[in-house]
């Protein structure tokens, strides 16, 4: 096995990694959030972390069954982490804007509640509610 000095930081296992539970707002410190609550996101994804982090021009790499070893629940949507490439060979950063880890991780949460699949699902869900209401029908009088 190579020493860390020996490898390069375009490596795969040298990319940094990137947990859904960093950006959830849902978490506490203990539970590993490592963003302030502001910034934070209630339930992301390792599939949307990757997309925004694609979408800006990183190199990215999903890795869908692993999980964040703090994390107690083990559904399909915790799942996930995302590797991310900050340099190149030549020890220099692949994108200027994001020069550590921590930007990396500010910028996916302030992005994703911006993804499509975000904004779509808080639309239209009120109908099925309304339906269901309507049929409760000569219930309320007394009978002597």
């Amino acid at each position: 096995m190579a020493c860390a000095a020996a490898r390069s930081p375009a490596d795969q296992d040298r990319f940094i990694c990137i947990y859904p539970a960093y950006l959830n707002n849902k978490k506490t410190i203990a539970e590993g959030q490592r963003i302030p609550i502001s910034k934070a996101v209630e339930n992301p994804t390792a599939t949307e972390i990757q997309d925004v982090c694609s979408a800006v021009g990183l190199n990215v790499f999903l890795e869908k069954n692993k999980m964040y070893s703090r994390e107690w629940n083990r559904d399909v949507q915790y799942r996930g982490r995302v590797r991310v490439q900050l340099k190149q060979e030549d020890g220099s950063l692949c994108l200027v804007q994001f020069p550590s880890r921590k930007s990396v991780m500010l910028y996916a949460a302030e992005m994703i509640p911006k993804l499509k699949t975000r904004t779509q699902k808080t639309g239209g869900g009120d109908q099925s509610l309304q339906q269901g209401e309507g049929s409760k029908k000569g219930k309320g009088k007394k009978k002597k």
